[in-house]
């Protein structure tokens, strides 16, 4: 007799216990995306009652009861992305939006007795895709064996941004305040044929960026001017001009002294052929 009763008396404590139960059920869903909370309900009776409430103040949002659906003023807050389940009482929330983040409670009367239960929603922005750009000049030096490059996302929070190098971590940096701006630098060499990736991510979506180094990253290829072979091409002409102009003016000048040099020889001659004529054939010269 004392057994029975014992199981009686636990039977009933399994069943207060099993009855008012009040767990949280944490849910993570993506900006844009829909959500359903389930009530567990295989099928609604005509007596239970299902009543969802939201937010701080816990303000009703949706109820079925008597197989009546009452949706309040859920409109304001939600329009009319809210649909309740008549079948089994369970909240679907679509086209979900950051705001929408926050508690839903559920709270469920029937004969069986009543039950609770909250699901904490966490709504994630949708993540951006990196932007990885080059630090470095546009064209460097073939002396540089480094490249910055620089991988930066807008307007982000709750993220982590980070570098790997194949599949290993090389760094990261993290943010959870609201609509802020990261960035992460690198340096790689000119000719590294490893594969890079910059990744952003949260709890449950990432977006990647692979990085190639062959656009971002590369040595210059010194092109010549035309305008210098231009110039060359202008300053030998010149320095040939200038040469032969030179050679001409030496020709000229060596002319003139070697017709003075035979002039002046010739007078020396006549000069000394007077000399030598005697008294009387300068006198028939003279005539």
């Amino acid at each position: 007799m004392m057994s029975s009763h014992l199981c009686v008396l636990i039977l009933f404590v399994l069943c207060g216990v099993f009855g008012d139960t009040d767990e949280v059920k944490s849910v993570s869903v993506t900006e844009g995306d829909s959500v359903t909370l389930n009530t567990d309900v295989t099928e609604v009776q005509r007596d239970d009652q299902i009543l969802w409430k939201f937010g701080p103040q816990m303000t009703r949002i949706a109820e079925i009861y008597k197989h009546i659906i009452d949706m309040f003023d859920s409109n304001e807050t939600f329009g009319d992305r809210l649909q309740l389940d008549s079948f089994t009482g369970s909240l679907t929330i679509r086209n979900i939006r950051t705001t929408d983040s926050g508690l839903y409670e559920l709270q469920i009367s029937s004969k069986r007795g009543n039950s609770y239960k909250t699901f904490n929603v966490t709504v994630y922005a949708r993540l951006p895709v990196p932007v990885i750009t080059s630090n470095s000049l546009k064209c460097s030096s073939s002396s540089v064996s480094s490249c910055s490059l620089l991988c930066s996302v807008v307007n982000v929070s709750d993220v982590t941004l980070s570098w790997y190098k194949g599949n290993s971590l090389l760094s990261s940096i993290s943010a959870s305040d609201l609509s802020i701006s990261l960035s992460l630098p690198l340096e790689v060499e000119y000719q590294d044929k490893n594969t890079y990736s910059c990744v952003i991510n949260n709890p449950i979506s990432n977006q990647t960026k692979h990085l190639d180094i062959t656009q971002l990253c590369h040595t210059c290829v010194v092109r010549e001017s035309p305008l210098l072979y231009v110039l060359i091409s202008l300053s030998v002409v010149i320095l040939v001009i200038c040469a032969s102009m030179f050679h001409l003016c030496n020709k000229n000048n060596s002319g003139l002294e070697d017709e003075k040099s035979t002039s002046e020889y010739t007078q020396v001659i006549y000069s000394l052929q007077m000399k030598n004529l005697p008294q009387k054939s300068l006198q028939d010269v003279n005539r």
